[in-house]
């Protein structure tokens, strides 16, 4: 029972009953339950769980059309990766990114085209690599390689010129801050205690806690390659894609050649499974450092607390026989730092110790993100200044440290682990490697890719030949850019009608190796927020908007989604 109830059946006209009625009913609107008025909720049309640059883009798309928009962050900065050392651009063909994730990066040329931009070095010294080409841009120049100071700062003038409202480290409630009926998210709930209410829902998650905390069907790890009739997916013992493995036999024992000494660290005694089988693990995750060697903008790589050097031991060995490589994923980004990625059989990817981290509390999720931090920062201070190391490979070493301009708040460190799988939806329609290969039709594309199907390495185990090998790393190239179906984006509609999910889309692991890039994220987020938006006005399911009404839409914004289309821009 509640106040409204009373005045929609009080008869017209009846002044004296409402004047003796009126203290029963302050008494009864006074013992109202809190969650039904929900006076304190946010409210908007569209709540955007997620700080990542999906998060960030969709927001941008819904308030363009008009509506009224929340990002509730678990994050303190913007972007994600793209703000947090994934400044080279893992782009694929760039031709197929369009609208609003073309736009991040003709800001971020903006940016490099002002001589203030260039403090460590200069910009002829640099030239223009990660530039667009004048065919595709026009008179709107990209640049697709940058420092993470600049991307948070872009995708912070984005929030700031379209006004959107934004609550920073909001973390969902996961286990009752999702409320449904109905067949739809009513609103959420965050730990502090915030609670916010829309009529549309976007997860622009890395993790999708909230696409799995409102019971949409999700799978982790990988799917057989039975399950979608794939080649790719499942294990991959035996195949060796990317270098990634230096094909020399290293013994995984801490004496060399005797088992009962035990294993070095961070191999794995487990049986790797059958090439092809499913399994329920992920690929490595690692942060992706910005590193300098200008002697005014680098820190020295800090000794970690707890530095175990026997945790390197198995590097060790593989400098021993003869490997190389140490600075081949330097990645050259402005004013002499890097986007430094994982290159080499042992290397920044923290293989296997990732596992639980999709499904994790958030207290054990901060656990292995410290633990890949540790790591991590002992195999620089171990590259730098064990005896183990070549001589050549310290003294090079030593010439980088972490850039001081960056991550500033954080140790110089960067605040986003890369998360490079987690949770993925299993929605109205499934993007396997048929998808992507081009094999199989996409019905209603929302967005293109074009990356490599990528994965890294998902365990480290013993051969029976009882030497070391990684498994997991893929490479597979895709004939032409694809198109991504709508419906991966959305979840069955028996399920949730209100919710889309442009980060953890619904598809296979090896699918999701080429669509997991951020560019594509940005692109689906923009698509998300536009069905989204679309979905309100006509007052239906998500899952009963018209394709050719979005597709419509789609192209009015820029969005690319076909070869044909991107090909005629390019002319």
């Amino acid at each position: 029972m509640n106040l409204q109830f009373f005045l929609n059946h009080l008869p017209t006209g009846h002044a004296l009953k409402l004047l003796l009625l009126f203290p029963l009913l302050l008494f009864l609107t006074a013992c109202e339950p809190a969650a039904e008025l929900e006076d304190d909720a946010h409210v908007a049309d569209v709540i955007i769980y997620g700080g990542t640059s999906a998060a960030v883009i969709a927001a941008v798309q819904a308030s363009q059309m008009n509506k009224s928009v929340i990002v509730v962050s678990p994050d303190d900065h913007l972007g994600g990766l793209s703000a947090g050392g994934l400044g080279y651009t893992d782009t694929g063909n760039k031709s197929v990114i369009g609208g609003l994730s073309r736009g991040f990066y003709q800001r971020v040329y903006n940016h490099y085209q002002k001589p203030e931009a260039w403090k460590w070095q200069q910009q002829s010294a640099y030239g223009n690599k990660g530039q667009g080409t004048p065919a595709i841009d026009g008179d709107l120049r990209t640049m697709w390689i940058f420092e993470p100071h600049v991307a948070e700062q872009v995708f912070e003038d984005f929030i700031q010129d379209h006004k959107i409202t934004l609550h920073r480290d909001e973390w969902l409630n996961r286990e009752n801050g999702v409320s449904l009926a109905n067949g739809n998210i009513t609103g959420i709930e965050t730990l502090s205690g915030k609670k916010y209410r829309g009529k549309m829902f976007i997860d622009a998650t890395y993790e999708g806690d909230l696409m799995a905390a409102a019971k949409v069907s999700y799978h982790v790890g990988r799917e057989a390659n039975s399950v979608y009739d794939e080649e790719w997916n499942g294990v991959q013992v035996g195949v060796l894609h990317h270098g990634h493995w230096y094909e020399k036999d290293i013994s995984p024992y801490v004496v060399p050649g005797d088992p009962s000494s035990g294993l070095l660290p961070r191999v794995s005694a487990e049986d790797p499974g059958k090439k092809g089988e499913g399994d329920d693990k992920i690929q490595a995750y690692c942060f992706r450092m910005c590193l300098s060697n200008h002697p005014e903008n680098s820190v020295p790589f800090p000794k970690p607390e707890n530095y175990d050097a026997a945790q390197y031991e198995l590097l060790a060995r593989v400098y021993a026989k003869g490997w190389d490589a140490t600075f081949r994923k330097f990645d050259p980004i402005p004013n002499r730092k890097t986007d430094t990625n994982n290159h080499g059989p042992f290397s920044t990817d923290n293989i296997g110790m990732n596992y639980d981290y999709p499904e994790a509390s958030y207290e054990r999720r901060r656990e292995i993100i410290q633990e890949h931090e540790t790591y991590q920062k002992g195999l620089m201070y171990f590259l730098a200044n064990d005896p183990k190391v070549p001589e050549e490979v310290r003294e090079e070493m030593s010439r980088w440290g972490l850039a001081k301009d960056e991550f500033v708040d954080n140790g110089h460190w960067p605040h986003q682990i890369y998360v490079r799988e987690a949770r993925r939806m299993i929605g109205e329609f499934v993007m396997t490697e048929n998808e992507v290969l081009s094999k199989k039709p996409v019905p209603q594309p929302v967005g293109m890719g074009s990356y490599t199907m990528d994965s890294h390495n998902v365990q480290r185990y013993i051969k029976p030949d009882g030497f070391v090998q990684n498994e997991g790393d893929i490479g597979v190239k895709v004939p032409q850019p694809y198109q991504i179906d709508f419906r991966s984006l959305i979840p069955k509609k028996s399920e949730c009608q209100n919710l889309l999910v442009p980060v953890c889309v619904s598809s296979s692991h090896i699918a999701f190796g080429s669509i997991r890039m951020e560019p594509v994220f940005m692109i689906l987020g923009q698509s998300a927020a536009t069905a989204a938006c679309m979905a309100i006005d006509q007052g239906i399911a998500v899952q009963d908007l018209a394709y050719n009404q979005l597709q419509a839409q789609l192209l009015k914004d820029g969005q690319i989604l076909s070869n044909e289309q991107a090909a005629q821009i390019a002319q």
